[in-house]
């Protein structure tokens, strides 16, 4: 099965839920689905079939009105979870992954890394959402509109809770030792400017980024932005601790089934189960 996490393994000792689900000898498979899209059930669903297999970690991201870096599969996704009835927001985002961790009995539960935007977390309140997510399960939270020198009172409330920070290839190494001090669970490192999505060939350098990111961290570090398929994803496994798919998950979140096959791809070029 996948490498996935349940809530007590290993948080009793003080380690990091995400930093512990990065496995020996592979990269880890990081696989992004939208919290409501289509519709409650059927994303509860592909979260259950993502870990079934063989995601190491979830990233679940939170449907928002103005998702400055999501692309367009993305945000659609957002914009369709967010007008069904009972909208979707971070409140009910949180809900579904404590409802998804909390099936541990039934197969293996990775941990889920928030995805979600800083309006959103100051208007529900910072220690509010801390407590929601501990109480969920919930291993850390990627914010993009949060860079470090805005992060302080949210890193002062989160606790145990990890927060990932972007690392971009047209950071200094000055930028870098920034982001890398700062973030805890993993370095999130984009493989291009601009925002999530599909693309055709992995930009070139990215093998020199994670390097560079790894002069300032003992952390792992995943990549992400534009991993369409098995082969990208074998291309970045070369190269960094994780391999970070989104919009060629959500494209398929509507069918779990769809989604379940897909990631089994992914994972069977990263290593066995």
């Amino acid at each position: 099965m996948g490498n996935g996490a349940s809530l007590e393994d290993p948080a009793a000792s003080g380690a990091s839920r995400l930093t512990a689900a990065f496995p020996p000898g592979r990269a880890a498979l990081i696989t992004y689905l939208m919290a409501g899209y289509p519709d409650r059930a059927t994303s509860l669903e592909a979260l259950r079939a993502a870990a079934q297999a063989g995601a190491d970690i979830i990233e679940l991201g939170v449907p928002y009105g103005d998702p400055l870096a999501d692309g367009p599969v993305i945000a659609e996704a957002a914009k369709a979870a967010r007008e069904q009835e009972g909208s979707f927001g971070l409140a009910e985002a949180i809900a579904l992954a404590g409802e998804f961790i909390a099936t541990a009995a039934e197969g293996p539960v990775p941990p889920v890394v928030l995805m979600t935007y800083l309006n959103p977390l100051m208007r529900f309140g910072l220690p509010r959402a801390v407590d929601a997510m501990r109480a969920a399960g919930i291993a850390g939270v990627i914010v993009p509109d949060m860079p470090p020198e805005a992060a302080r009172p949210w890193l002062a409330a989160s606790g145990e809770i990890d927060t990932v920070f972007l690392a971009a290839p047209t950071s200094t190494d000055e930028r870098l030792a920034v982001v890398a001090g700062a973030s805890s669970g993993f370095v999130y490192c984009v493989s291009t400017t601009g925002v999530t999505g599909e693309r055709a060939s992995m930009a070139e350098g990215i093998g020199g980024l994670v390097a560079r990111v790894r002069e300032h961290t003992a952390l792992p570090v995943a990549v992400g932005f534009g991993v369409s398929g098995p082969a990208q994803a074998a291309e970045i496994a070369r190269v960094a601790d994780g391999v970070i798919v989104g919009s060629a998950v959500v494209k398929r979140q509507a069918d779990p089934a769809e989604v379940s096959a897909f990631v089994r791809q992914l994972r069977a070029v990263l290593g066995p189960f």
